[in-house]
């Protein structure tokens, strides 16, 4: 994902856009741009076959759209992922982003605001089809005294309530993303169809991410060239080492919340913390990554929300690897545990699942 997100890792989203119609008139204003904007997206969308009729289609983008139906065949063929109309179609939405996230935290705790929708229960960002829009948001709730976060989305899954409409399509804006990057957007997406539990986004993203990397990894062992493996190991690398030191950050700061302090003495220890935070990053940058520069935007703009979201998308991946192996690596069982995990009440699915609260 480009952005907050893009920068750890890809790790894409699904928004919940297309049911606050439920909550009554408080939310007419999102509804307007949620349903108007996915519409506009859907009917932007044409199959992938009909793309590739066009003999003066763009070289690269024909190989790309090929490449998203062996990978979309793939999906539900090994990996044991939904087979409907999702990512059978393409748009180019002259855009460089599907949607537009903000989060927020307050300024003494990583715990993310939730917005809150029926059927969909509750997510840690608001999603916008238009910058502007999301960006107003965060201005007014930055006003309110939260820290923000705006950050480009590529692709966003509606949990197949989609597929009456064509399903999810595929976009412009990742298309053109390396093999395993491809990959394991598509395998992350269609992950969300598959198992989502309401109102634990960590969960949720955790398992799509978890799909995400061990989908991406199978596919470019099985039908990958050594290049395209050998560049999402390595890109892989760098953003787990990336993961392994903005988690420490986030670590520092839970602990500096966490302490009993006067205002003014928890205001000095976060500045010392987030100090702290930044020649941590310098040095590693200046270091093992040998003056590579890739993360200074992340750093610069870290905060709360920030070091939030990313336990959000990452926090559980661990413990969902190894709720694989202890399936047998088998894909139908490891998703049907997961649905089985999802439909529990949070605290009795964390234990279970070995990471509680």
């Amino acid at each position: 994902m480009r952005g907050l997100i893009r920068a750890p890792g890809r790790a894409g989203l699904w928004a919940a856009l297309l049911l606050p119609w439920l909550t009554g008139c408080a939310q007419l204003g999102y509804l307007g741009q949620a349903v108007s904007g996915h519409l506009q997206l859907v009917q932007a969308a044409r199959p992938v076959d009909q793309w590739l009729s066009q003999p003066d289609l763009d070289p690269a983008l024909r190989e790309r759209l090929l490449l998203s139906q062996r990978l979309r065949d793939y999906a539900t063929a090994t990996l044991a992922l939904p087979d409907n109309a999702s990512y059978r179609r393409y748009a180019d939405l002259g855009r460089p982003a599907a949607v537009w996230n903000v989060v927020a935290a307050p300024p003494y705790s990583l715990q993310l605001k939730t917005w809150c929708y029926p059927l969909m229960g509750c997510a840690g960002y608001r999603g916008f089809f238009d910058r502007a829009a999301a960006q107003a948001l965060a201005d007014q709730l930055k006003a309110e005294g939260w820290e923000l976060q705006v950050y480009p989305v590529p692709a966003y899954s509606t949990l197949g309530w989609g597929n009456w409409l064509g399903g999810d399509p595929l976009l412009n804006t990742f298309i053109r993303d390396g093999e395993g990057e491809l990959a394991g957007l598509i395998f992350h997406e269609l992950a969300h169809q598959q198992a989502y539990a309401a109102d634990d986004t960590e969960f949720n993203e955790s398992y799509a991410t978890a799909v995400e990397r061990m989908g991406a990894r199978r596919w470019l062992a099985e039908h990958g060239s050594a290049e395209a493996a050998l560049a999402y190991e390595r890109q892989r690398q760098r953003r787990d080492e990336f993961l392994a030191l903005a988690l420490r950050g986030r670590e520092r700061l839970a602990g500096v919340y966490g302490q009993d302090l006067t205002p003014e003495g928890r205001e000095t220890a976060k500045r010392e913390a987030m100090a702290a935070i930044q020649a941590d990053y310098r040095r590693w940058r200046d270091g093992p990554w040998q003056g590579w520069a890739g993360y200074d935007g992340w750093f610069a703009r870290a905060n709360n929300a920030a070091f939030g979201v990313l336990a959000a998308y990452h926090g559980l991946v661990p413990a969902f690897e190894r709720l694989f192996v202890a399936q047998g690596s088998d894909w139908p069982r490891f998703h049907a545990e997961v649905k089985r995990l999802a439909a529990l009440p949070k605290a009795r699915r964390r234990l279970e699942l070995g990471s509680p609260e």
